[in-house]
């Protein structure tokens, strides 16, 4: 017999017309979902745009969600797949500008707009507790390959697990599982070389 999680249970009752079950999956899911978007983007205001967007494509996708207990991983691919849209859409708005102001300008000396994006969008800044820590975590996460970095965050930031981790980033179990390995063994060796203790490394890896 299937096991049914409470999302799960919510997705087919959604399903099956009950609209109450959708508020109450955005009552859920709204705060982390926000979590999420603000540490990609470190914007409040787009942030809450991302979230109703998420919850949107919820709805209208709702007939295709098959209920195997893979909730979360399911939620979070549609909300990284808006990230990645989002990062795309600004890089080549940005890159847009910067061709009409070397235009304008007439001589080329123009802003270099790109450069006003962040070096990298995902961070784990606002999540840790002391300042020297965040930024030491941010520096390393920032420096390694985005696969690594982005399964770190999806489980420790947002306590999905290995199995969600993969659903939400398309790949198998032993990749995620392989990824988060060499992601907490750089970072715990990175922390070790700036001289953080054992039970300061503990709380991040």
């Amino acid at each position: 017999m299937t096991q049914y999680t409470d999302d799960d249970r919510q997705m087919i009752r959604l399903q099956q017309g009950d609209t109450r079950a959708f508020d109450e999956l955005a009552t859920e899911w709204q705060a982390p979902l926000f979590g999420f978007f603000l540490r990609n983007t470190r914007d409040r205001a787009l942030s809450e745009d991302l979230v109703q967007e998420t919850l949107l494509r919820l709805y209208r996708a709702a007939w295709n969600y098959l209920p195997t207990g893979q909730f979360r991983g399911w939620l979070f691919r549609i909300a990284r797949n808006l990230v990645i849209d989002q990062i795309r859409r600004a890089s080549r708005d940005a890159l847009v500008r910067r061709v009409r102001l070397k235009s304008d300008s007439g001589d080329g000396d123009a802003a270099d707009l790109l450069s006003l994006l962040p070096a990298e969008i995902v961070s784990p800044a606002d999540r840790a507790s002391q300042s020297e820590l965040r930024d030491a975590v941010n520096d390393i996460l920032n420096d390694l390959p985005e696969e690594q970095r982005e399964t770190f965050h999806l489980h420790h930031f947002n306590s999905l697990t290995l199995s969600e981790v993969a659903d939400a980033m398309q790949t198998t179990v032993p990749t995620a599982k392989s990824r988060l390995r060499l992601a907490k063994q750089k970072l715990r060796y990175q922390l070790s070389c700036r001289g953080f203790s054992e039970e300061t490394k503990s709380k991040i890896t």
